[in-house]
């Protein structure tokens, strides 16, 4: 059986790629190609991983510009018809309603505050209030707008959860095994099992599965059986 997991497959190998994705797809939901991806491979290489498997499609381009900008790029994806695509909601209201109206088939999924970002961060950046506050009040700003999904820090699920409502989905990075947490760049982390009993959607996982890889492909796909399986039972 899937389990929530969005599979962050950060290589720059397209076929290494198609690999991750045939040894993880029954454990797998859907599949995050990012912006490198993107920028190595474009519309093509999005393709050829939808020809590899019957999941999800998350298109991380975190899309940030002026209104009539973002409605564009959002438009040249289009004909992809990712599951999700996501946007800063820092580019505000207007920004985001650009991008939901330009790919209506796809849940436009709004960033809130990335996870790697620190309290002392946020303020060195010049936000005026902590990460659960800003990412609370970015996240309705951007339902509001029309996204359909969020992404924030496992610490903020609770809190979106109850002011957007069951409605909308939230995917969120910075989940670790237990055993992991702390050991990377993501600083407001939590395992996945405790994310999705907080209210999360989907997690998104990178590194706790692809670093498998390098004992081989069934070795991968144990790992994401094992995973998959914490968080299902």
């Amino acid at each position: 059986m899937k389990a929530p997991i969005v599979l962050a497959v950060d290589t720059p190998d397209i076929e290494i790629a198609k690999q991750w994705v045939a040894a993880t797809q029954d454990s797998v939901s859907v599949y995050k190609l990012g912006l490198e991806f993107f920028l190595s491979f474009g519309q093509e290489g999005i393709r050829a991983i939808q020809s590899e498997t019957d999941a999800d499609i998350f298109l991380d381009l975190k899309l940030h510009d002026i209104p009539h900008t973002v409605q564009g790029a959002a438009k040249a994806i289009e004909n992809l018809k990712p599951r999700f695509l996501t946007v800063h909601a820092s580019g505000g209201r207007a920004m985001v309603k650009a991008a939901v109206d330009a790919v209506p088939a796809t849940d436009v999924t709004a960033v809130t505050i990335l996870t790697s970002l620190s309290e002392e961060d946020l303020f060195e950046i010049g936000y005026a209030n902590p990460a659960l506050e800003s990412a609370v009040a970015l996240a309705k700003m951007s339902v509001d707008a029309g996204a359909r999904a969020i992404v924030c820090s496992p610490l903020e699920i609770a809190a979106i959860r109850s002011a957007v409502g069951p409605t909308p989905h939230i995917i969120t990075p910075g989940v670790r095994p237990l055993s992991e947490v702390g050991s990377d760049d993501q600083k407001r982390t939590m395992t996945p099992k405790d994310a999705i009993s907080a209210g999360a959607s989907f997690v998104v996982i990178g590194r706790p599965i692809t670093k498998a890889w390098s004992d081989g492909a069934q070795a991968m796909k144990s790992k994401a059986r094992f995973i998959a399986d914490e968080i299902l039972n």
